[in-house]
């Protein structure tokens, strides 16, 4: 399966197939025999591959938090050139030492259309984030759009792992683990390290990642919720092994301490012919999780639709928290029933992937899909005045809502907008005016 021309990667599959579980000890090969039994690292590992190992947290972190894979592939990844530095491109990284975190609300459109040839990684965007990526604390917001494949490029981010949220257009991702393919109303979890590329499928593509400098995602810990409920292990799905065995120039880029690095490799270091562990790739279907809801009266705390969350050194006050508002029933009584009004010490970013949102007023000059919102800690935020005038007289009848897909990344810390996204074109100039008019209505 050698392909040393100039023709397409040959791979023995050219669609995703997946294996089911969050945080299973997987194993996988994309040709008989590639596995070696009883042991990682034999003498000889089978069919002249090389073992290598794969951390994705320390040696000696607990069991239950210990991430790791090995991989036995073609080539080492030891085999490559050094690499040097590259443009940034739109794309930064914490700490934004040069600018001011701003405790006021914020709104953006989607992000313009970008110029012909744009490919995942030339249109990522950096709106803003926290901690320091040399630390490995914190989280970054990104956008992303494009119009193209990556064609000989690959792409790896050892700052931290990808939660990649598209919101237009499907993405083929050719990972080192096999391949995954996330559509709008999906998310793809790419771990620390993991060399992958995106191919469009329909030809364009826009949507949102997380990057989390801190722990790896897990699953939150569900409490009195019981064994069951919000995003249930089983529907997320990891690649089966495909490789691809390819010796002409490729392109791979390292995002590292906030900056990009290229080196050509003779090959393509997507050559992994078989795996096992628990340090994986993913994707997952937003509309399988379970929402939990109340069933009595009051709108529950919006942790009741976390799908991940990244622990940190406190119980309870995650690094970030991926929050997803799904279709669900509302049927509290004498409720106020959209979200209410709010001051939070994390700070929310807030996106649509679809439809609207029953908080935020929809159309031209609102929260649409591709747009984003910000509201840093404390910020005081909540329902516009449309919504809370329309929810206020609304008949209390069991109401579901299935108009739109929004999500939300949570986290401690402040989010620092980067310059570019503070003076973008696409930054809604009169956010605050839509909690103008909430009249005075006290009686006494």
């Amino acid at each position: 399966m050698s392909d040393t021309g100039n023709g397409h990667a040959r791979t023995p599959a050219d669609e995703p197939a997946y294996l089911s579980g969050f945080g299973n000890e997987h194993s996988s090969e994309a040709v008989p025999g590639a596995l070696p039994e009883g042991r990682n690292s034999p003498q000889r590992a089978p069919l002249g591959l090389y073992a290598e190992q794969l951390s994705g947290t320390a040696f000696t972190e607990p069991r239950r938090s210990n991430r790791r894979s090995w991989l036995y592939r073609i080539r080492p990844s030891a085999a490559h050139p050094p690499f040097t530095r590259t443009g940034n491109g739109a794309l930064a990284a914490a700490p934004f030492a040069d600018a001011v975190p701003d405790p006021n609300r914020l709104r953006w459109d989607p992000l313009p259309e970008p110029a012909e040839g744009t490919d995942f990684v030339t249109g990522l965007w950096t709106l803003g984030g926290n901690g320091d990526v040399t630390q490995r604390t914190g989280m970054a917001v990104h956008l992303y759009t494009a119009n193209a494949s990556m064609t000989d490029r690959v792409f790896s981010d050892s700052d931290g792992e990808l939660l990649i949220v598209p919101e237009h257009g499907a993405l083929l991702l050719r990972t080192e683990f096999g391949l995954l393919r996330a559509a709008p109303g999906e998310v793809a979890l790419i771990p620390r390290g993991v060399r992958f590329r995106v191919e469009l499928p329909d030809g364009t593509a826009r949507g949102y990642v997380c990057e989390n400098y801190g722990q790896p995602f897990v699953l939150p810990d569900l409490g009195p919720i019981g064994a069951n409920g919000l995003a249930n292990a089983r529907d997320f799905r990891a690649p089966v092994a495909a490789y691809e065995d390819v010796e002409r120039p490729v392109e791979v880029v390292n995002k590292f301490c906030g900056n990009l690095w290229a080196a050509t490799y003779d090959h393509s270091p997507l050559d992994v012919v078989a795996w096992h562990g628990n340090l994986v790739p993913y994707v997952y279907d937003l509309r399988r999780f379970n929402v939990i809801g109340s069933i009595s009266y009051d709108h529950p705390d919006p942790s009741i639709f976390t799908v991940l969350t990244s622990p940190s050194d406190t119980p309870g006050l995650a690094g970030v928290d991926f929050v997803v508002f799904a279709p669900r029933w509302l049927v509290g009584e004498d409720t106020f029933r959209p979200p209410y009004f709010h001051r939070n010490v994390m700070s929310e970013y807030m996106g649509l992937i679809e439809g609207a949102y029953d908080a935020k007023a929809a159309g031209k000059g609102g929260f649409v899909p591709g747009g984003g919102s910000l509201h840093n800690m404390m910020s005081a935020h909540g329902p516009d005045r449309e919504t809370f005038d329309k929810a206020s007289a609304a008949e209390l009848k069991p109401h579901k809502v299935d108009d739109g897909l929004a999500f939300m990344f949570e986290t401690r810390w402040p989010i620092t907008v980067a310059e570019q996204a503070r003076t973008a074109r696409h930054l809604q100039a009169r956010y605050d005016a839509v909690w103008q008019g909430l009249e005075r209505h006290f009686r006494q």
